[in-house]
């Protein structure tokens, strides 16, 4: 009997822990307070994005060892449902901006852009990678979080059911690679978006001061995609 009961014991536990488990995802997604999102995927799944093929769960698993031990605290964001934690960057993560010049500015490209299917397309600059070379690895990055209950509040309004089972406290939405550890100004027009909770913003009303300073930084920078 003893014997039976182990094995038991011994196959519950091999099935948890199979690779192609959900049980086993969800045991591990809910060992941590800090979880990707879904909406942060894109960054490690399309060829341009600044994470592109690595490891989920290494990153994942990284950044939550960096908060717990207190090297990378909460800091505040622009809502009280955000915060960032920045770390030394562990990746092979690249700049993800530059500095608009007199020599480089006939390079940069526009395009009406979503970030998702369910978002409008707004317009969007950026510099061609192929044009302006391969910027340098970043020093850190600043891994952006929305809480639990926001994530829910956004997906139940865009009608993604799927992301409202999740019950970690945070979510990684995005990951930003720069040289700074601390926030760069958001882009104007994602500060527009957030004040539409209904087409993939967050429903924070515009702040005119921040958006100005926001300007004032995008207006000589662009992103490098």
């Amino acid at each position: 009997r003893r014997m039976r009961a182990l094995r038991r014991s011994f196959l519950r536990r091999s099935f948890l822990c199979r690779p192609d488990s959900l049980r086993c995802l969800c045991a591990v997604a809910m060992a941590h307070n800090l979880v990707l999102d879904p909406f942060v995927l894109r960054s490690f799944d399309e060829p341009t994005g600044c994470l592109y093929q690595f490891d989920k769960s290494l990153f994942e698993k990284t950044v939550n060892a960096a908060f717990e031990d207190g090297s990378a605290p909460l800091v505040d964001g622009y809502a009280p449902f955000c915060k960032h934690v920045f770390v030394p960057n562990f990746t092979p993560a690249k700049v993800s901006a530059l500095a608009i010049s007199k020599e480089n500015e006939a390079l940069l490209r526009s395009a009406y852009e979503a970030r998702t299917e369910q978002e409008l397309p707004v317009l969007a600059r950026w510099f061609p990678k192929e044009a302006v070379g391969e910027p340098p690895v970043a020093k850190f990055l600043d891994v952006i979080l929305y809480s639990r209950e926001q994530i829910r509040k956004e997906a139940t309004a865009m009608g993604r059911p799927e992301e409202l089972e999740e019950d970690a406290p945070w979510g990684i939405i995005s990951v930003k690679p720069q040289d700074v550890d601390y926030e760069l100004p958001m882009q104007p027009i994602t500060m527009m978006r957030n004040t539409m909770v209904e087409e993939g913003g967050s429903g924070v009303p515009l702040e005119r001061e921040k958006y100005i300073a926001s300007v004032e930084f995008w207006a000589g920078h662009a992103l490098i995609k």
